[in-house]
Protein backbone atom coordinates (compact mmCIF):
# COMPACT_ATOMS: atom_id res chain seq x y z
CA UNK A 1 0.00 0.00 0.00
CA UNK A 2 1.66 3.33 -1.06
CA UNK A 3 2.17 6.13 1.48
CA UNK A 4 -0.02 9.26 1.47
CA UNK A 5 2.26 12.22 -0.38
CA UNK A 6 3.61 14.13 2.18
CA UNK A 7 2.48 18.42 1.56
CA UNK A 8 4.50 20.90 2.80
CA UNK A 9 4.81 24.58 3.89
CA UNK A 10 8.21 25.79 3.02
CA UNK A 11 9.54 29.02 4.46
CA UNK A 12 10.35 29.74 0.51
CA UNK A 13 6.66 29.11 -0.28
CA UNK A 14 5.49 31.38 2.58
CA UNK A 15 7.59 34.46 1.07
CA UNK A 16 6.73 33.51 -2.72
CA UNK A 17 3.19 33.92 -1.43
CA UNK A 18 3.80 37.16 0.00
CA UNK A 19 5.70 38.87 -2.15
CA UNK A 20 3.20 37.55 -5.49
CA UNK A 21 0.25 38.86 -3.75
CA UNK A 22 2.00 42.11 -3.05
CA UNK A 23 3.14 42.80 -6.67
CA UNK A 24 -0.29 41.15 -8.15
CA UNK A 25 -2.15 44.25 -6.26
CA UNK A 26 0.01 46.90 -5.11
CA UNK A 27 1.58 48.60 -8.33
CA UNK A 28 5.14 49.09 -6.58
CA UNK A 29 7.62 48.67 -9.98
CA UNK A 30 11.53 48.75 -9.95
CA UNK A 31 13.63 48.27 -12.57
CA UNK A 32 17.34 49.65 -11.46
CA UNK A 33 20.25 47.94 -12.07
CA UNK A 34 20.76 46.75 -8.08
CA UNK A 35 16.87 47.21 -7.13
CA UNK A 36 14.42 45.28 -8.54
CA UNK A 37 10.89 44.93 -7.18
CA UNK A 38 10.97 41.58 -5.65
CA UNK A 39 13.77 43.04 -3.48
CA UNK A 40 11.38 45.97 -2.39
CA UNK A 41 9.05 43.90 -1.37
CA UNK A 42 11.26 41.81 0.33
CA UNK A 43 12.79 43.95 2.20
CA UNK A 44 9.49 45.77 3.50
CA UNK A 45 8.15 42.01 4.26
CA UNK A 46 11.76 41.77 6.00
CA UNK A 47 11.48 44.88 7.80
CA UNK A 48 7.66 43.89 8.89
CA UNK A 49 8.46 40.45 10.27
CA UNK A 50 11.52 42.07 12.87
CA UNK A 51 9.34 45.13 13.44
CA UNK A 52 12.50 46.98 11.71
CA UNK A 53 12.90 50.15 9.52
CA UNK A 54 14.02 49.98 6.05
CA UNK A 55 17.39 51.19 6.70
CA UNK A 56 18.13 48.47 9.59
CA UNK A 57 17.09 45.66 7.21
CA UNK A 58 18.97 47.05 4.21
CA UNK A 59 22.32 46.72 6.42
CA UNK A 60 21.59 43.33 7.14
CA UNK A 61 21.27 42.25 3.55
CA UNK A 62 23.16 41.99 0.56
CA UNK A 63 20.66 44.35 -1.17
CA UNK A 64 20.35 47.79 -2.17
CA UNK A 65 21.25 51.24 -0.26
CA UNK A 66 17.90 51.89 2.40
CA UNK A 67 17.84 55.43 0.30
CA UNK A 68 17.34 53.37 -3.43
CA UNK A 69 14.70 52.18 -1.80
CA UNK A 70 13.18 54.59 0.00
CA UNK A 71 13.12 57.24 -3.06
CA UNK A 72 11.54 54.41 -5.20
CA UNK A 73 8.61 53.93 -2.60
CA UNK A 74 8.46 57.81 -2.00
CA UNK A 75 8.50 58.27 -6.21
CA UNK A 76 5.37 55.74 -6.69
CA UNK A 77 3.31 56.09 -3.16
CA UNK A 78 2.68 59.58 -2.51
CA UNK A 79 -0.56 61.41 -0.23
CA UNK A 80 -2.03 62.03 -3.29
CA UNK A 81 -2.88 58.85 -4.17
CA UNK A 82 -4.20 57.37 -1.17
CA UNK A 83 -7.85 56.47 -2.42
CA UNK A 84 -5.82 54.67 -5.05
CA UNK A 85 -3.38 53.23 -2.63
CA UNK A 86 -6.75 52.31 -0.37
CA UNK A 87 -8.28 50.36 -3.32
CA UNK A 88 -5.12 48.55 -3.72
CA UNK A 89 -4.96 47.71 -0.11
CA UNK A 90 -7.83 46.77 0.51
CA UNK A 91 -7.53 44.16 -2.82
CA UNK A 92 -4.67 42.67 -1.03
CA UNK A 93 -6.62 41.76 1.77
CA UNK A 94 -9.21 39.66 0.47
CA UNK A 95 -7.03 37.87 -2.20
CA UNK A 96 -6.85 34.11 -1.24
CA UNK A 97 -9.45 34.68 1.48
CA UNK A 98 -11.05 31.10 1.97
CA UNK A 99 -14.72 30.46 -0.22
CA UNK A 100 -16.67 30.05 2.79
CA UNK A 101 -16.69 33.37 4.37
CA UNK A 102 -18.80 34.09 1.40
CA UNK A 103 -21.06 31.62 1.43
CA UNK A 104 -22.99 32.56 5.00
CA UNK A 105 -23.72 35.64 7.04
CA UNK A 106 -21.70 36.75 9.65
CA UNK A 107 -21.26 39.01 12.62
CA UNK A 108 -18.51 42.39 11.60
CA UNK A 109 -16.61 43.75 13.87
CA UNK A 110 -15.92 47.91 13.55
CA UNK A 111 -12.68 49.31 15.14
CA UNK A 112 -10.39 52.46 14.75
CA UNK A 113 -6.67 52.06 14.92
CA UNK A 114 -4.35 54.64 16.26
CA UNK A 115 -0.37 55.48 15.30
CA UNK A 116 1.43 58.23 16.98
CA UNK A 117 2.49 61.37 15.41
CA UNK A 118 4.99 63.38 16.86
CA UNK A 119 5.39 65.66 14.10
CA UNK A 120 5.05 69.51 13.97
CA UNK A 121 5.06 70.58 10.16
CA UNK A 122 1.30 71.42 8.88
CA UNK A 123 1.37 69.49 5.75
CA UNK A 124 1.40 66.13 7.32
CA UNK A 125 -0.77 67.17 10.57
CA UNK A 126 -3.33 67.51 7.67
CA UNK A 127 -3.51 63.65 7.57
CA UNK A 128 -3.35 63.09 11.37
CA UNK A 129 -6.84 62.90 13.65
CA UNK A 130 -7.02 64.64 17.09
CA UNK A 131 -7.53 61.96 20.34
CA UNK A 132 -7.23 61.65 23.57
CA UNK A 133 -3.49 61.71 25.22
CA UNK A 134 -1.77 58.79 24.40
CA UNK A 135 1.48 57.99 23.80
CA UNK A 136 2.72 61.29 24.61
CA UNK A 137 0.73 63.03 21.86
CA UNK A 138 -2.61 63.89 20.72
CA UNK A 139 -2.09 63.64 16.85
CA UNK A 140 -2.60 60.39 15.31
CA UNK A 141 -2.42 58.63 12.07
CA UNK A 142 -5.94 56.47 12.31
CA UNK A 143 -7.27 53.52 10.02
CA UNK A 144 -10.27 51.83 10.54
CA UNK A 145 -10.91 48.33 9.91
CA UNK A 146 -13.63 45.64 9.27
CA UNK A 147 -13.22 42.46 10.84
CA UNK A 148 -14.75 39.14 10.04
CA UNK A 149 -15.41 36.31 12.46
CA UNK A 150 -15.76 33.35 10.55
CA UNK A 151 -15.24 29.92 12.01
CA UNK A 152 -11.23 29.43 11.83
CA UNK A 153 -10.72 31.74 9.41
CA UNK A 154 -11.38 35.51 10.86
CA UNK A 155 -9.68 38.22 8.55
CA UNK A 156 -9.73 42.13 8.22
CA UNK A 157 -11.93 42.35 4.99
CA UNK A 158 -11.61 46.16 4.64
CA UNK A 159 -9.12 49.30 5.60
CA UNK A 160 -9.56 52.73 5.96
CA UNK A 161 -7.04 55.46 6.07
CA UNK A 162 -9.15 58.15 7.98
CA UNK A 163 -8.86 61.95 7.24
CA UNK A 164 -9.52 64.49 9.69
CA UNK A 165 -13.37 65.74 10.07
CA UNK A 166 -14.95 62.55 8.62
CA UNK A 167 -17.26 61.41 11.12
CA UNK A 168 -17.61 58.11 12.70
CA UNK A 169 -20.75 57.81 10.54
CA UNK A 170 -18.71 58.95 7.34
CA UNK A 171 -16.34 55.92 8.63
CA UNK A 172 -18.76 53.09 8.92
CA UNK A 173 -20.95 53.92 5.65
CA UNK A 174 -17.70 53.33 3.98
CA UNK A 175 -16.40 50.46 5.32
CA UNK A 176 -19.94 49.14 4.61
CA UNK A 177 -19.80 49.99 0.77
CA UNK A 178 -16.65 48.07 0.45
CA UNK A 179 -18.04 45.15 1.96
CA UNK A 180 -21.08 45.28 -0.41
CA UNK A 181 -18.84 45.81 -3.14
CA UNK A 182 -17.27 42.00 -1.94
CA UNK A 183 -20.35 41.11 -1.72
CA UNK A 184 -20.48 39.45 1.98
CA UNK A 185 -23.51 38.82 3.94
CA UNK A 186 -23.80 40.40 7.07
CA UNK A 187 -25.63 39.17 10.48
CA UNK A 188 -24.82 41.73 12.50
CA UNK A 189 -22.38 45.06 13.26
CA UNK A 190 -20.59 44.79 16.30
CA UNK A 191 -19.09 48.59 17.05
CA UNK A 192 -16.45 49.70 19.31
CA UNK A 193 -17.15 52.73 21.34
CA UNK A 194 -15.65 55.03 19.05
CA UNK A 195 -19.15 54.82 16.88
CA UNK A 196 -20.39 55.79 19.73
CA UNK A 197 -22.17 58.73 18.82
CA UNK A 198 -25.42 60.34 17.81
CA UNK A 199 -24.83 60.53 13.72
CA UNK A 200 -23.94 56.79 14.00
CA UNK A 201 -27.18 56.01 15.78
CA UNK A 202 -29.11 58.14 12.98
CA UNK A 203 -27.19 56.11 10.42
CA UNK A 204 -28.16 52.89 12.06
CA UNK A 205 -31.82 53.26 12.12
CA UNK A 206 -32.40 54.80 8.94
CA UNK A 207 -30.17 52.13 7.35
CA UNK A 208 -32.04 49.12 9.08
CA UNK A 209 -29.05 47.09 10.15
CA UNK A 210 -29.12 45.21 13.70
CA UNK A 211 -26.13 46.10 15.44
CA UNK A 212 -24.78 45.98 19.30
CA UNK A 213 -22.42 49.26 19.91
CA UNK A 214 -20.16 49.55 22.74
CA UNK A 215 -20.88 52.56 24.94
CA UNK A 216 -18.90 54.78 27.81
CA UNK A 217 -20.10 55.05 31.14
CA UNK A 218 -20.06 58.83 31.85
CA UNK A 219 -21.51 61.11 34.19
CA UNK A 220 -21.47 61.72 37.81
CA UNK A 221 -25.48 61.72 38.61
CA UNK A 222 -26.50 61.18 35.12
CA UNK A 223 -26.07 60.25 31.55
CA UNK A 224 -24.99 56.90 31.53
CA UNK A 225 -23.70 56.96 34.91
CA UNK A 226 -27.23 56.89 35.78
CA UNK A 227 -28.42 53.46 34.15
CA UNK A 228 -25.49 51.79 36.47
CA UNK A 229 -27.71 50.89 39.28
CA UNK A 230 -28.93 47.41 40.77
CA UNK A 231 -27.64 44.52 40.38
CA UNK A 232 -29.87 42.87 37.64
CA UNK A 233 -28.83 43.11 34.05
CA UNK A 234 -32.23 44.83 31.65
CA UNK A 235 -33.18 46.68 29.06
CA UNK A 236 -34.26 50.43 28.45
CA UNK A 237 -34.43 53.83 27.02
CA UNK A 238 -31.96 56.19 27.03
CA UNK A 239 -31.52 60.03 25.27
CA UNK A 240 -28.78 60.99 24.14
CA UNK A 241 -27.77 64.51 23.98
CA UNK A 242 -25.47 66.84 22.03
CA UNK A 243 -25.26 70.59 21.68
CA UNK A 244 -23.49 69.59 18.02
CA UNK A 245 -26.70 66.64 16.58
CA UNK A 246 -29.32 67.22 19.44
CA UNK A 247 -31.06 64.42 20.69
CA UNK A 248 -31.37 60.74 20.25
CA UNK A 249 -33.67 58.24 22.00
CA UNK A 250 -32.17 54.35 21.73
CA UNK A 251 -32.70 51.45 23.10
CA UNK A 252 -30.05 50.25 25.52
CA UNK A 253 -28.91 46.82 27.22
CA UNK A 254 -27.36 47.22 31.17
CA UNK A 255 -25.18 44.32 31.49
CA UNK A 256 -24.28 43.55 35.35
CA UNK A 257 -21.42 41.00 34.76
CA UNK A 258 -18.39 39.54 35.67
CA UNK A 259 -15.14 41.22 34.23
CA UNK A 260 -11.79 38.64 34.22
CA UNK A 261 -8.31 40.46 33.75
CA UNK A 262 -5.77 39.11 33.78
CA UNK A 263 -3.74 41.94 34.78
CA UNK A 264 -6.10 42.07 37.66
CA UNK A 265 -4.82 39.43 40.62
CA UNK A 266 -7.00 37.70 42.46
CA UNK A 267 -11.05 37.15 41.91
CA UNK A 268 -13.05 38.28 38.67
CA UNK A 269 -14.82 41.45 39.69
CA UNK A 270 -17.61 42.86 38.85
CA UNK A 271 -19.13 45.55 36.45
CA UNK A 272 -21.55 47.16 34.53
CA UNK A 273 -21.68 47.22 30.84
CA UNK A 274 -23.84 49.66 28.46
CA UNK A 275 -24.67 48.55 24.97
CA UNK A 276 -26.89 50.31 22.28
CA UNK A 277 -28.88 48.14 20.50
CA UNK A 278 -31.03 48.04 17.37
CA UNK A 279 -32.86 45.03 16.01
CA UNK A 280 -31.70 42.71 18.64
CA UNK A 281 -35.03 41.52 20.11
CA UNK A 282 -34.20 38.39 19.12
CA UNK A 283 -31.10 38.30 21.79
CA UNK A 284 -31.46 37.68 25.32
CA UNK A 285 -28.81 39.71 27.59
CA UNK A 286 -26.55 36.88 28.71
CA UNK A 287 -26.54 36.06 24.69
CA UNK A 288 -26.09 39.58 23.44
CA UNK A 289 -23.10 40.24 26.15
CA UNK A 290 -21.51 37.03 25.24
CA UNK A 291 -22.08 37.55 21.26
CA UNK A 292 -20.68 40.72 21.76
CA UNK A 293 -17.45 39.38 23.48
CA UNK A 294 -16.67 38.22 19.99
CA UNK A 295 -15.83 41.41 18.97
CA UNK A 296 -12.53 41.69 20.60
CA UNK A 297 -11.32 39.10 17.89
CA UNK A 298 -10.56 42.99 16.12
CA UNK A 299 -8.60 43.75 19.11
CA UNK A 300 -6.52 40.31 18.42
CA UNK A 301 -5.90 41.40 14.75
CA UNK A 302 -4.35 44.56 15.93
CA UNK A 303 -1.97 42.65 18.05
CA UNK A 304 -1.25 40.44 15.36
CA UNK A 305 -0.80 43.43 13.20
CA UNK A 306 1.85 44.82 15.58
CA UNK A 307 3.78 41.56 15.42
CA UNK A 308 4.50 41.85 11.78
CA UNK A 309 4.66 45.99 11.23
CA UNK A 310 7.84 47.87 9.92
CA UNK A 311 8.37 51.05 11.33
CA UNK A 312 9.84 54.26 9.66
CA UNK A 313 10.06 58.13 10.49
CA UNK A 314 8.95 58.73 6.93
CA UNK A 315 7.32 62.37 6.87
CA UNK A 316 5.02 60.42 3.61
CA UNK A 317 1.75 59.69 5.35
CA UNK A 318 1.03 57.42 2.37
CA UNK A 319 4.31 55.19 3.39
CA UNK A 320 3.36 54.76 7.14
CA UNK A 321 -0.67 53.93 5.93
CA UNK A 322 1.13 51.09 3.48
CA UNK A 323 3.27 49.53 6.36
CA UNK A 324 0.41 49.63 8.77
CA UNK A 325 -1.54 47.84 5.70
CA UNK A 326 1.39 45.14 5.04
CA UNK A 327 0.60 44.21 8.51
CA UNK A 328 -2.70 43.90 7.73
CA UNK A 329 -1.98 41.69 4.46
CA UNK A 330 0.25 39.45 6.27
CA UNK A 331 -1.71 38.65 8.95
CA UNK A 332 -4.67 37.68 6.40
CA UNK A 333 -1.94 35.30 4.71
CA UNK A 334 -0.94 33.77 8.00
CA UNK A 335 -4.42 32.99 8.09
CA UNK A 336 -5.27 31.74 5.05
CA UNK A 337 -2.21 29.48 5.06
CA UNK A 338 -3.26 28.11 8.42
CA UNK A 339 -6.87 27.24 7.33
CA UNK A 340 -5.24 25.67 4.40
CA UNK A 341 -1.72 23.81 6.03
CA UNK A 342 -2.73 22.95 9.36
CA UNK A 343 -6.06 21.40 9.52
CA UNK A 344 -6.63 18.05 11.38
CA UNK A 345 -9.23 15.44 11.29
CA UNK A 346 -11.46 15.13 14.54
CA UNK A 347 -14.24 13.32 15.56
CA UNK A 348 -16.10 16.66 14.69
CA UNK A 349 -14.95 16.92 11.45
CA UNK A 350 -11.42 18.78 9.96
CA UNK A 351 -10.58 21.54 12.52
CA UNK A 352 -7.49 24.25 12.60
CA UNK A 353 -4.90 23.27 14.83
CA UNK A 354 -3.61 27.01 15.84
CA UNK A 355 -0.18 25.64 17.43
CA UNK A 356 1.17 23.94 14.29
CA UNK A 357 1.55 27.11 12.76
CA UNK A 358 1.47 30.46 14.87
CA UNK A 359 2.11 33.93 13.61
CA UNK A 360 5.81 34.27 15.03
CA UNK A 361 6.86 30.95 13.02
CA UNK A 362 5.14 32.39 9.78
CA UNK A 363 7.25 35.30 10.79
CA UNK A 364 10.50 33.86 10.90
CA UNK A 365 9.80 31.60 7.80
CA UNK A 366 9.43 34.24 6.09
CA UNK A 367 12.72 36.55 7.52
CA UNK A 368 14.46 32.68 6.81
CA UNK A 369 13.22 32.55 3.11
CA UNK A 370 14.33 36.49 2.65
CA UNK A 371 18.05 35.92 4.20
CA UNK A 372 18.89 32.77 2.08
CA UNK A 373 18.07 34.52 -1.04
CA UNK A 374 20.03 37.84 -0.11
CA UNK A 375 22.23 36.42 2.36
CA UNK A 376 22.97 38.32 5.96
CA UNK A 377 25.92 39.47 8.07
CA UNK A 378 27.00 36.40 9.70
CA UNK A 379 30.75 37.72 11.45
CA UNK A 380 32.75 40.86 11.39
CA UNK A 381 36.51 41.17 11.08
CA UNK A 382 38.67 42.81 13.24
CA UNK A 383 40.99 45.59 11.79
CA UNK A 384 43.54 45.33 14.49
CA UNK A 385 44.05 42.44 17.07
CA UNK A 386 41.52 42.46 19.63
CA UNK A 387 42.88 43.03 23.59
CA UNK A 388 43.54 40.18 25.39
CA UNK A 389 44.10 37.58 22.86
Amino acid sequence: MSQPSVIRLTDRAVRDAAVERLEAHIPVTVAGYECTTDMVWDVLIKAAVTQRTVEAVCQELDAASSNSIRSYLNAQIQADDLADLERQVNATLVAGVPAQIWTQAWEVAFDFHDEPFYGKSAELLAYTCGGEAKAGTTRFYRVATAYVMAKDVRSTLALLFVRPGETAADVLACLLRRLHILDLRIGRLLLDKGFCSIPVFQWLAASGWSAIVACPIRGKTGGTKALCRGRRSYRTQHTFRSQEYGEFTADVAVVYTWIHRRRRRGKPWLRYLVYVIFKCADLTLPQLRRLYRRRFGIEASYRGMRQVRAWTTSRNPALRFLLIALGFILVNLWQELRWRFCRVRTKDGDQVDPKRFPLQRMASFLSHAIEAIYGGIFFIEAQVEPPGT
